[in-house]
């Protein structure tokens, strides 16, 4: 079978996981939204990979018993036509028969998108109502232009914002108890001061 392109398979629909898992390498990222192929944002700014290294920190310090934590480029497989690549995920150690060599069969129990502005209205809209129709039980959208975490907690088929934590307010999940950091404290702890990062 030979390998399509991006090209070629952006003027298919529905593209399937089937058909994504085989188009040639690229060297792009892609997502599949309800059947169409979209590529991804260019690489995200440092500051997000900073603050994306640092969330895994604490997460594997304080969850690793009871999570395992992930972090993109990684296949969040929702369905056949719904393919997402999180910036972090935690499947909890009693659903690990979802987790395959080729990524995440079905939601994991949280999720979370570190924005930027050429994802805030993915991250803000279409994905927070994405993982809310595939059962994800907690999202959370991070934001670095003003160290915030916008936490939702789904509650049937929506997602209720529950939370907006900055500063010194130590982060509590219920899908997660054994979360316990601060904003503070994933700023204070980066290897460059963010001022830095302009």
């Amino acid at each position: 079978m030979k390998k399509k392109t991006y090209e070629e398979l952006v003027k298919e629909s529905p593209v399937t996981y089937e058909m994504y898992a085989n188009m040639e390498d690229d060297g792009n990222r892609y997502e599949i939204s309800d059947g169409v192929l979209e590529l991804m944002s260019p690489s995200p700014l440092f500051i997000h990979q900073l603050l994306l290294g640092e969330i895994l920190f604490r997460l594997n310090a304080s969850c690793r018993n009871e999570f395992i934590v992930a972090v993109a480029p990684l296949d969040v497989i929702l369905s056949d036509t719904e393919v997402r690549q999180p910036d972090l995920v935690m499947v909890h150690m009693s659903r690990t028969h979802i987790i395959s060599n080729r990524g995440i069969n079905g939601a994991p129990d949280l999720v979370v998108e570190i924005t930027s502005k050429h994802s805030l209205k993915r991250d803000k809209l279409t994905k927070r109502n994405v993982y809310a129709k595939y059962g994800v039980r907690e999202y959370w959208i991070v934001d670095p232009s003003n160290f915030t975490l916008e936490q939702y907690e789904l509650h049937g088929d929506y997602y209720e914002l529950v939370d907006v934590y900055s500063g010194e307010e130590t982060i509590q999940s219920q899908t997660a108890p054994c979360v316990s950091f601060s904003m503070d404290e994933l700023v204070r702890n980066l290897p460059v001061p963010p001022d830095q990062l302009t």
